[in-house]
C-alpha cells in the first residue's frame, strides 16, 4: 500500500519524506489556506515546492466546476511539474474532464466519493485515483470502509486499474484497516504514520537491552 501525506505543510512532507516511507501528496485549498498559502500564483508555486520534495505524485485540486474551466486549471496544473497529478470532484463535469485528461496521458484524482457508484464512474472515466473519504462518512455514521471494501471487490470484478485512495484518514487504525481491506493507498496526517512506529513493548524492549548493555560499561 502507498502511503500519501494529506497537508501542505512542507517541513511534514519534509519529515515524511526523510523516514523514508512517503509515496506521494495529497492537499486541497482548505490544507493551502491553512499554512497561510493563498493566492493563485503563491498556490501554485507551493505545489512545486512540494514536487521538489516528494519523489512521487503530487495530487492538484482544480476549482473550477465546470467542464471548461477545469480542462483549462487542469491543463495548466500539469505543466508545473512531472509529478501533478489534477484533482477533480466528483461530478457530471469532473467525470467528463477525467475522461478528457486520461485521453491525454494526464494522470488525475477524482475526489469527493462517498459511494460504490461513484467510484464505478471514476474507474470508467479512467481515473489513475479514486479517493473515498472514509473518515468523512465515519462522522456521519456511515461504514467508510465498508465502502472501500465494496469498491475492492468492484475493481477486481471487472480489473479496473484506477487505485482506490483511501482519503481523509484520521488515525492509525484507519492506516491498518486500509491496509486490510485492500487500498491501495492511503492519504492521512503524519501523526498517523508516525502512529505505526509505536508500541510499548518496542520501548520496553529496547530500554531493557541499553540498560544490560550498560551492565557491562
Amino acid at each position: 500500500m502507498k502511503f500519501f501525506i494529506d497537508t501542505a505543510n512542507l517541513d511534514d512532507i519534509a519529515e515524511a519524506q526523510a523516514l523514508g516511507v512517503l509515496d506521494g501528496v495529497t492537499t486541497n485549498p482548505s490544507l493551502m489556506a491553512k499554512e497561510g498559502i493563498t493566492g493563485a500564483e503563491n498556490i501554485l508555486k507551493h505545489y512545486v515546492d512540494i514536487c521538489n520534495i516528494v519523489e512521487g505524485d503530487v495530487s492538484a485540486e482544480v476549482i473550477a466546476t465546470d467542464f471548461e474551466g477545469m480542462v483549462k486549471e487542469g491543463e495548466a496544473l500539469s505543466a508545473l511539474h512531472p509529478q501533478i497529478v489534477v484533482k477533480l470532484p466528483l461530478i457530471a463535469d469532473g467525470i467528463k474532464a477525467c475522461k478528457f485528461f486520461s485521453d491525454k496521458g494526464i494522470k488525475t484524482n477524482v475526489t469527493l466519493v462517498f459511494s460504490a457508484g461513484q467510484a464505478l464512474l471514476a474507474a470508467k472515466a479512467g481515473a489513475t485515483y479514486m479517493s473515498p473519504f472514509i473518515g468523512r462518512l465515519d462522522d456521519v455514521s456511515t461504514d467508510g470502509l465498508g465502502l472501500i471494501s465494496e469498491i475492492r471487490q468492484i475493481y477486481d470484478n471487472y480489473g479496473f486499474e484506477t487505485q482506490i485512495l483511501a482519503a481523509s484518514v484520521r488515525h492509525t487504525m484507519h492506516i491498518i484497516d486500509c491496509a486490510k481491506i485492500g487500498a491501495d493507498v492511503m492519504t492521512g496526517p503524519l501523526s498517523a504514520i508516525k502512529g505505526l512506529l509505536k508500541h510499548p513493548l518496542t520501548d520496553i524492549g529496547l530500554a531493557q537491552f541499553l540498560a544490560d548493555f550498560n551492565k557491562g560499561n
